[in-house]
């Protein structure tokens, strides 16, 4: 069922990025939305889970960060059908929103057309697709460059040479943080092997734990939990996680051994930012999930369960990547067993 909340009131575009560069990419001819718009900006969300999931909170959170500094009024929906997105962006937009936001992976053609027909409004969505004229702009949660320094703690602690990895859908946007994580792994330790899996859902936490009960019965004693669920397994069974997009080591003391950290306020800034200004283009904002900006990050190490040479080599490479000396591949290919 959706539940709305009332707060204050196609082309491919894999390896587009992969050069590293830090222009913002605007769609080909799109024209500004030329008109500046007064704060709080109307802001409204569509997602199709609940906000407490990692992805969505992050967005979550950068908005509510906004609304709170009286940037933005702020509604949103969750737990939103595929089958219900469409009418859902449609009743936003005849209430007059400045920017709605919101996830259409599933959705592409049914949130284009809504955006088409109503140019006057911003939108914002995640895609893995490019952005569209007049006003349709997309982002992505590039954090394939912390993943593969999580990679490199998780090669280096394994004492089976066994990885599990557990997913939600094998699309871009999940193989890339896997891919980049496999590859750490495999840059400080050469032996290790990968289990992989998906379950076919964004939020599913007990499909996601008996996915991982089974990599661990096989032998993997580091699971990288890109769903929740997976790391209850790794706790129950004593084994080590590595963390995705939001750090839960407080709630998993001594489990948790590295995360790869997503931070939207970069990206929700920059957008707000800009049609405010009457400045926002159907654009690329990916770029701004990048650790350059601010949109990614390494979690804090432990040096009670990351050794202190591991956490020196570790802080090296993400130097190199912030200096620009190394280059995380972003590799959206659906990542394969190996062991």
């Amino acid at each position: 069922m959706s539940r709305t909340q009332d707060q204050n009131s196609g082309i491919d575009r894999r390896g587009m990025l992969a050069g590293g560069g830090f222009a913002l990419l605007a769609a080909s001819s799109g024209q500004a939305l030329a008109q500046a718009k007064a704060k709080p900006l109307k802001v409204a969300a569509i997602y199709t889970v609940p906000v407490e999931q990692q992805w969505v909170s992050r967005i979550h959170k950068a908005l509510n960060a906004a609304k709170d500094r009286g940037d933005v009024t702020y509604r949103w929906s969750e737990n939103t059908a595929n089958t219900d997105y469409e009418r859902v962006m449609r009743q936003y937009a005849t209430e007059g929103m400045d920017l709605i936001i919101g996830e259409s992976f599933a959705v592409e053609r049914a949130a284009r057309k809504v955006a088409s027909d109503f140019p006057k409004i911003a939108f914002v969505m995640g895609s893995s697709f490019q952005p569209s004229k007049p006003n349709f702009a997309v982002f992505d949660n590039f954090i394939h460059e912390p993943s593969y320094l999580t990679g490199m703690v998780a090669g280096k602690a394994t004492k089976s040479n066994i990885i599990g990895l557990v997913g939600g859908y094998a699309i871009p946007e999940v193989n890339r943080l896997m891919q980049a994580f496999m590859e750490g792994a495999k840059s400080v330790n050469p032996n290790v092997k990968f289990l992989v899996a998906f379950i076919n859902s964004w939020y599913d936490p007990p499909k996601a734990k008996e996915a991982a009960f089974a990599m661990i019965d096989r032998g993997a004693d580091i699971m990288y939990a890109e769903r929740f669920g997976v790391t209850d397994a790794a706790k129950e069974r004593n084994v080590k996680a590595i963390g995705n997009v939001i750090d839960t080591s407080a709630q998993y003391p001594g489990v948790i051994l590295a995360s790869a950290l997503w931070q939207m306020e970069p990206t929700i800034d920059r957008v707000i930012k800009n049609v405010m200004a009457g400045t926002f283009e159907p654009a690329d904002y990916g770029v701004y999930s990048y650790m350059a900006h601010g949109g990614a990050a390494l979690s804090p190490l432990d040096p009670k369960l990351v050794p202190q040479d591991v956490i020196d080599l570790v802080k090296a490479k993400e130097k190199e990547i912030l200096d620009g000396e190394f280059r995380v591949n972003v590799n959206d290919a659906e990542p394969k067993s190996s062991a």
